[in-house]
């Protein structure tokens, strides 16, 4: 995403405690009913450190845009990249951001009941209450306006959104924003990407949503380009203040 994460400014997280956490080139934005600064940065660099030992003994994995098969006994962070890839038809690395903030949460839930990671606008949200999550859309006039609700019965949820017009990742389309919500935050993330790299005009928005199969656990989805939305699923939207 955007080098200075301006999204961030928009995160009110009520009643949590925000920090952030950066282990390489991870970057962690991580709100949780208490300050567990300490066990995130050891989680995200245990996580991180097994990334890279398998990517090293399988380069392919890393690299390819296709989907590949996680090794017998390969680390669950693996598996759950390798399983949402496949689902989506892409590359494993598609995953890996929604896969660690999932990893990370989840880890992080072993010490309080609230948690909340975002890691380059891939979000795993656990809360006891209903959330707002904001559409952050680049130059998109709806960037800022409008927020997607959700609620505490559905959660642990992943948010993902991948961009043609922010951030740094590879995308072949040009929406401003795809936003995935489900019940894996890696299936979120890979189907985020998948569903971008096909919008290539906002007349495709519904075309694309039309034509893609999704599987099990996508909640709903959200798609803009310029001023126009498109959605499926299990969505409701909210008005939402940025300051």
């Amino acid at each position: 995403m955007h080098s200075r994460r301006l999204y961030r400014d928009w995160a009110y997280s009520e009643g949590l405690t925000s920090f952030t956490v950066v282990a390489e080139e991870t970057d962690l934005r991580i709100s949780s009913s208490m300050d567990l600064s300490k066990e995130a940065l050891s989680s995200a660099s245990r996580h991180r450190q097994t990334l890279k030992s398998y990517f090293h003994q399988h380069p392919r994995f890393a690299t390819s845009l296709l989907p590949q098969e996680a090794q017998p006994a390969a680390p669950d962070i693996i598996v759950r990249m390798a399983e949402a890839a496949k689902s989506a038809g892409i590359g494993p690395l598609s995953a890996v951001a929604g896969a660690m903030a999932e990893a990370v949460g989840r880890d992080l839930l072993q010490h309080c009941d609230e948690v909340i990671v975002e890691n380059g606008g891939d979000i795993f949200v656990h809360s006891r209450t209903e959330r707002t999550i904001g559409l952050y859309a680049g130059q998109s006039p709806l960037t800022g306006r409008i927020g997607i609700l959700i609620s505490a019965s559905v959660m642990p949820v992943g948010v993902c959104t991948s961009s043609a017009s922010v951030g740094h990742s590879l995308s072949l389309g040009n929406a401003d924003a795809c936003t995935v919500i489900a019940t894996s935050v890696a299936i979120a993330d890979a189907f985020a990407t998948v569903l971008c790299n096909r919008v290539r005009g906002p007349a495709a928005l519904q075309q694309v949503l039309d034509s893609i199969d999704l599987p099990a656990g996508i909640i709903g989805i959200v798609m803009t380009f310029g001023d126009k939305l498109a959605m499926q699923g299990d969505i409701q939207l909210t008005d939402v203040k940025t300051s």
